[in-house]
């Protein structure tokens, strides 16, 4: 690698975008053409496509793109592992060749111009540089408030993230060999990346329409990912538990002292409706802290069995492309 000519590396994750690809390809590429000329990168810079186990013929997308340019290159992976780890596979890929990556959704919908702010960032000492949305005037009416509540509740959560910053971003050489020191099996990347530490910075930009096919994340998706998010990266739900804990605690002490005051001066009525409803409520408390409670022994029982977090089963470049067992990775 020729430290004087930075090599970047386009880190795109694909499930299910046979749809997508043909149309978004060739803006990546003239994307990553105009970076080259305009900042003095590496010829070598390239743009990777991973297919995280699609059931289309994404993977055939990939393969034909590839055999058409040079500038293209694909990983594959054995099985679908969601969107966090098909572009951790793809960025730990990049970080043997590249001095600086950027990651990008391959709908169409992040402006790739902002790509022009962040190598600009880069070039004046900036290690990670987060592609933030400037506003969701493209949303839906649910859409957009339903993100806007999902990153105030990950921040209530002690979870640090840059607000309405998803995947879009640029990090340096050093910034990818800090994020491969974290070993855990549940990802949030969104999370993870500001715990790297090293100089950010941000820029702005506007989204737009999917440019073909449909949205791979729906309200199900974003209520689990904020609950992956919040239960890998923060204990605060453990600690509101103790708090509320606490106050069900006190509530219940006065109410014994009213019960033990009353049945003294001869006042104590028997009433089962008021009964009923402290059972429910704190039987609710309970079921609701043990779920909690629940979810991070899940977590915690994950993280010791240290499963691979993917498989990468296939690789293709230019002019080459590999699929036997010998060349199968198993990364952590």
């Amino acid at each position: 690698m020729n430290q004087d000519l930075p090599c970047l590396v386009i880190v795109i994750p694909c499930y299910n975008e046979e749809a997508v690809l043909p149309l978004t390809a060739p803006l990546f590429a003239a994307k990553l053409d105009e970076l080259v000329a305009a900042y003095g990168l590496s010829e070598k810079s390239r743009i990777l496509f991973v297919d995280d186990g699609s059931s289309d013929g994404t993977w055939n997308c990939i393969e034909e793109l590839v055999d058409g340019s040079s500038s293209f290159f694909g990983l594959r992976l054995s099985r679908n592992r969601g969107h966090q780890n098909a572009l951790l596979a793809g960025l730990m890929e990049a970080r043997g060749i590249c001095d600086l990556s950027i990651s990008v959704d391959c709908d169409g919908q992040d402006d790739l111009d902002a790509m022009n702010e962040m190598v600009e960032a880069y070039r004046s000492g900036v290690d990670v540089v987060y592609g933030v949305r400037s506003n969701r005037d493209s949303d839906t009416f649910f859409k957009r408030n339903s993100a806007q509540l999902f990153y105030r509740f990950m921040t209530a959560m002690g979870v640090e993230s840059v607000y309405n910053h998803a995947d879009y971003r640029l990090m340096s050489k050093r910034a990818l060999d800090g994020l491969a020191e974290f070993q855990e099996v549940n990802l949030f990347l969104r999370g993870m990346v500001p715990l790297v530490g090293f100089t950010s910075t941000s820029v702005y930009y506007e989204r737009h329409e999917r440019v073909a096919g449909s949205s791979h994340y729906p309200l199900k998706k974003m209520i689990a990912l904020a609950v992956n998010g919040i239960t890998s990266l923060s204990i605060e739900p453990i600690r509101w538990i103790a708090y509320l804990g606490f106050m069900v605690s006190a509530f219940s002490f006065i109410g014994v002292v009213w019960a033990i005051v009353m049945a003294l001066l001869g006042q104590s009525v028997a009433g089962w409706a008021s009964m009923t409803v402290v059972i429910c409520f704190i039987g609710g408390v309970q079921l609701l802290s043990i779920g909690v409670i629940g979810e991070y022994i899940g977590k915690v029982y994950l993280e010791t069995k240290a499963r691979p977090r993917y498989i990468v089963s296939e690789r293709v470049v230019h002019g080459e492309s590999d699929g036997g067992h010998e060349r199968n990775q198993v990364a952590r």
